[in-house]
């Protein structure tokens, strides 16, 4: 029973991985202003818990990072997300009326990060549609710190929330028997 168990883990994290692949290659492709590279990172938290959804999101972004080079330096970010996802999950803050707030407690934190990797690393200008964003506000005269920071934080909120009722969509429509027994 336990290899059973091993088994569905590993079986719903490569799946989740996949959606994380597909989703942000999508994103690149359409230059969408949100990125879909952590769906499957949050569904991962919900699923299985905070240490495979961090799994997820690093694995996800090392094979992204195959077709867009940035992906692996937004690592970090799908590592804060997997964690506090899973955390957020448990303490029932993704449920009904509360999923907004629960869904700004993770997409907070990944919004600092986002953008400080986004002004340090690359001055800005990323693979990703939000860089068309920070590209306005700045020709506008916003200061190119304060844009990041603006583009980021609403634009991985509404990335974040999109992943959150995608990964609730999911969990409950799969039946209780595929879901590990709490491997949180």
């Amino acid at each position: 029973m336990r290899n059973d168990s091993k088994t569905k883990k590993i079986t719903i994290l490569a799946f989740c991985v996949a959606i994380n692949i597909i989703g942000s290659f999508i994103a690149l492709t359409l230059r969408l202003p949100i990125y879909m590279d952590s769906i499957g990172t949050v569904m991962a938290a919900m699923l299985l818990g905070p240490k495979y959804a961090v799994a997820t999101g690093v694995c996800g972004s090392l094979i992204s990072g195959t077709f867009d080079v940035y992906s692996l330096y937004f690592a970090p970010v799908q590592i804060t997300t997997g964690l506090f996802a899973g955390i957020v999950f448990n303490k029932g803050l993704l449920k009904g009326k509360k999923l907004p707030f629960g869904v700004m407690c993770f997409a907070i934190p990944t919004s600092i990060i986002s953008a400080v990797i986004c002004v340090v690393l690359f001055g800005g200008i990323t693979s990703s549609g939000s860089s068309y964003i920070l590209q306005f506000l700045s020709a506008m005269g916003m200061n190119k710190v304060l844009a990041a920071f603006i583009v980021q934080i609403v634009t991985d909120y509404a990335d974040k929330f999109v992943a959150a009722a995608i990964g609730l969509a999911v969990l409950n429509t799969v039946p209780a028997k595929y879901i590990p027994a709490k491997g949180r």
